[in-house]
């Protein structure tokens, strides 16, 4: 299937525009329906929970229909979408929660072909070798097109159902960017230059403050969304504190408890543990 027409909502922010420029770059020719200020000649601005005129034709003119807005606005979306999109053309969400979208697609909209895709890197790093999370609940030709184009942008689709997104980015993004975030709250409250940090530190220490600095430099309402819709996020954060909580009595337990605790991190880690090691080493060759 070849997409000829293409409508990004929300096409104004970061997502969205990685969306437009690769669809227009694959030789789609792209409209946008936005809330913000028209940003181009492309531009219909509409709000999609409640669409005019203009942004109801320009919509019922798609082949597929990216919805790059957030969660709350996607699901109110969902029926005035399903009243004018045409037959066979595909809706795609960019959430990084995937059930509740699930769950509303399946009562509101059940016959429009939707796939779920999340892809799990910042906008400006652009697709090439980078994972895409892509969730089916309504197949068909135009789906699988969808992912295909999406794979064709260089991009590396991993397929899973919604409830396994969702675990896997609870533990992926709620509990890495809690860690993170609380590493550089303690080197805060632990009151030391980072300047002299970062001139003595070790790989490991460098990468964490590099890591503290990318979240830091980021979008708050992004990372918010990640740490407040997602289901798991609680758990997930939980699951952290408990983590230091143990190394810290595995430290009290003397030497013979954090082998143990050592022993069960690579009990965890598997088989990928080696191959995940060596990542690292060539990660910390590149620091130098």
């Amino acid at each position: 299937m070849v997409f000829g027409q293409a409508v990004v909502v929300g096409g104004a922010g970061e997502v969205g525009r990685l969306f437009r420029r690769s669809l227009a770059g694959a030789g789609v020719a792209v409209r946008c329906v936005d809330v913000a200020a028209p940003v181009g000649g492309e531009v219909v601005a509409g709000d999609v929970r409640c669409p005019g005129p203009e942004a109801v034709a320009v919509l019922a003119r798609a082949d597929v229909v990216v919805l790059a807005v957030p969660e709350p606005v996607a699901l109110e979306a969902v029926r005035p979408l399903a009243a004018v999109m045409r037959p066979g053309a595909v809706l795609a969400d960019t959430l990084s929660v995937k059930s509740r979208i699930a769950e509303r697609l399946r009562e509101q909209a059940p016959a429009v072909p939707w796939v779920g895709l999340n892809p799990m890197f910042a906008p400006s790093l652009g697709w090439a070798g980078r994972p895409v999370a892509a969730v089916t609940v309504s197949g068909g030709p135009g789906v699988r097109a969808l992912v295909e184009l999406v794979a064709g942008f260089g991009a590396r689709v991993v397929e899973m159902s919604a409830a396994e997104h969702d675990a896997l980015t609870a533990a992926q993004q709620a509990a890495t960017h809690a860690a993170v975030l609380a590493f550089g709250l303690a080197l805060g409250e632990l009151s030391v230059d980072v300047g002299a940090l970062r001139a003595s530190a070790p790989p490991p220490h460098l990468v964490l403050l590099a890591l503290a600095a990318r979240i830091a430099s980021g979008t708050p309402e992004v990372y918010f969304d990640i740490q407040a819709a997602n289901p798991g996020a609680q758990a997930a954060r939980e699951a952290v504190g408990r983590g230091l909580e143990r190394v810290g009595r595995a430290v009290a337990g003397g030497e013979a408890g954090f082998e143990e605790l050592f022993a069960e991190v690579r009990s965890v880690l598997g088989a990928q543990g080696p191959e995940l090691a060596e990542v690292c080493a060539r990660l910390f060759d590149r620091l130098r």
